[in-house]
């Protein structure tokens, strides 16, 4: 797995991450190809136009023809219209494939993040994907669609104009092909260094949103210790260092450009120097030297339009390059080539046997040492424990959100290593302590935890969890918009939606993470008969912080640095293991 976030990451040294568009791009060939055609049609018109005026000049002017004139004037309009209605086509063409091509790549990027193990997540902030998804798509987008237009329609312009150039004047397209080296040189020499600058410009900016995002996130712990002063100091350096990195970028851009305008139009004076003078020696007529110049006009048009385009030709690679990392990005966590099967609905048996692991952010330290432990089906087993014992990792291993240092864990008699992720995770319901919710209404919210569930099964799963009442009382009762983060509900009420959530997937496996800890007497009383209702008949695991948890319990596991110290019920352990009388006089009062 890469790490997207690594201060040192390798430059894009070529344009070669351009090449990933490819795959995005050939879906819509039969859009790219009518496109193409209707390129080469526009060019066709347009670089019949200077024949038109040749002609116009040395048959028609020179000769006081008037029909000559017209005709010659009828044939230059047409061409003029035909390259106008195609030019256009064109442009919509292109245009609407780099909208719809970033688009997919936006959809492909987010699907691939959104797949990603947690191990990731440890390494890459959330701020860093977001705005890849959203100022690096904008930069691709910018040279997939009217970028790509403009370069197709120069590249063309400028080969189709030096053709005609050499049809014309020979000599003079010599001249003309050592001006276009003066003009190609420069911009390929500084055009490497504003490719390294548009990615540290990128990096600033992600900078930029990651610290925003932080802070956004976090808002409430931000203001209660009135850190809102330091917090807009470290803002605007990340944007002063963003904004110096882009002006080192556009500095040189116009550096570019600049350099570019100059010498091609001292090669275009050059050229009606030696052309008047040819035409006054008789070695080239009038319209010759028109024709020679219109086309000599579009040779330097183009070439100024893809050196202008060049800086952000530039950017789009570096851009792509970001993008890049994070699509080929390989989740730890894989389905194995023939995962195993756990058909319909699991038993509910459960194994750690001799289970071994370490954090990748902290290898050095084991959060979970040898530990060995067996649930039977229906069993109801509390983990306590300090804090950092390691509680809430078995729970994470369960649902294999990481892979083992050593031993195996088991679910059926089948190891969850030998197990789609996925259908795996279908079999366990979570509450978590820290509910999450999203920006939905409470219908929305309390069915992610079955999608295809019906309304009415949503009501019922949030009366089993005695959140139908709250619920009900906001303003458009099931219909609610619950807020960013559930933020219009109080803690005992986002954790209620979270125990509705596991009542309505009905899972033969649940992990609850004191899902009673945030509530007041009366909700928990409530809650408490609802998970009672709910773990009868399924194997259930709680990290127990309160007595009436434990007490109701099959089996207590107390766990110490990683380790089982002992089992065995509240009554047992109370006189025969000293940590978990001491961890239940701090935590659960008077016993």
């Amino acid at each position: 797995m890469n790490d997207v976030t690594s201060t040192d990451r390798p430059r894009s040294k070529s344009l070669r991450p351009l090449r990933t568009l490819w795959p995005f791009i050939k879906v819509y060939r039969y859009t790219l190809t009518a496109a193409l055609a209707a390129l080469l049609i526009a060019a066709a018109a347009m670089l019949a136009m200077p024949v038109a005026l040749r002609f116009l000049i040395d048959n028609g002017f020179i000769a006081r023809d008037l029909g000559t004139v017209n005709r010659y004037f009828g044939w230059f309009l047409l061409a003029t219209i035909a390259f106008s209605l195609f030019a256009s086509l064109r442009y919509y063409l292109v245009t609407w494939l780099g909208e719809r091509v970033v688009a997919d790549i936006r959809n492909a990027v987010y699907a691939r993040v959104i797949r990603m193990d947690p191990a990731f997540f440890e390494v890459t902030r959330t701020g860093e994907v977001l705005s890849r998804l959203t100022t690096d798509t904008t930069l691709v987008q910018s040279i997939s669609g009217a970028g790509l237009s403009i370069a197709l329609r120069s590249s063309l312009g400028l080969v189709g104009g030096l053709i005609m150039l050499v049809l014309t004047s020979p000599r003079m397209a010599t001249y003309t092909l050592v001006g276009i080296a003066s003009v190609v040189i420069p911009v390929i020499v500084v055009g490497r260094y504003i490719r390294r600058l548009s990615r540290q410009s990128q990096d600033r900016v992600a900078d930029t949103s990651g610290l925003a995002g932080e802070t956004l996130n976090a808002m409430q712990t931000v203001q209660s210790f009135t850190l809102e002063d330091m917090q807009i100091r470290r803002y605007a350096e990340a944007v002063r260092n963003s904004f110096r990195t882009a002006v080192r970028r556009i500095r040189m851009n116009a550096l570019l450009i600049g350099v570019a305008f100059v010498l091609i139009f001292c090669m275009l004076t050059l050229f009606l120097w030696f052309g008047s003078r040819a035409v006054l020696a008789g070695a080239m007529t009038g319209g010759q030297l028109g024709q020679f110049l219109m086309y000599a006009f579009f040779v330097g048009s183009s070439a100024t339009a893809l050196s202008s385009l060049w800086g952000e030709v530039q950017r789009a690679a570096g851009a792509m390059e970001r993008l890049a990392e994070l699509l080929n990005a390989a989740p730890g966590i894989q389905a194995p080539p023939e995962p195993e099967v756990i058909s319909g609905r699991a038993v509910g048996r459960i194994r750690f046997d001799h289970v071994s692991f370490s954090y990748p952010s902290r290898p050095e330290t084991l959060a979970l040492q040898d530990l060995s432990l067996e649930v039977e089906p229906g069993e109801t087993v509390a983990i306590v424990g300090p804090s950092g014992a390691g509680k809430s990792t078995s729970f994470q291993l369960l649902l294999r959100f990481y892979d083992l240092q050593g031993g195996r864990i088991l679910v059926d008699g089948r190891e969850i290593s030998r197990l789609d992720p996925r259908a795996l995770r279908r079999q366990i319901g979570l509450v978590p302590q820290e509910t999450v919710l999203f920006g939905e209404t409470a219908l929305e919210n309390i069915r992610y935890g079955r999608p295809e569930a019906s309304d009415e099964e949503v009501r019922d799963a949030a009366r089993l969890a005695a959140a139908d009442g709250f619920i009900e009382a906001l303003p458009d009762g099931f219909d609610s918009f619950l807020g960013e983060r559930g933020m219009r509900l109080s803690g005992g009420q986002r954790q209620r939606i979270a125990i509705a959530r596991a009542i309505l997937k009905d899972p033969p496996i649940l992990l609850l993470d004191e899902a009673t800890s945030s509530l007041d007497a009366e909700s928990e009383r409530l809650v408490q008969a609802a998970l009672e209702g709910l773990m009868q008949n399924r194997t259930t695991l709680v990290i127990a912080h309160r007595l009436a948890t434990v007490k109701k319990v099959d089996r207590i596991v107390v766990l110490n640095h990683g380790r089982i110290e002992a089992i065995g019920t509240h009554g047992d352990l109370i006189g025969s293991n000293p940590l978990y009388a001491r961890l239940a006089e701090l935590q659960f009062g008077d016993l």
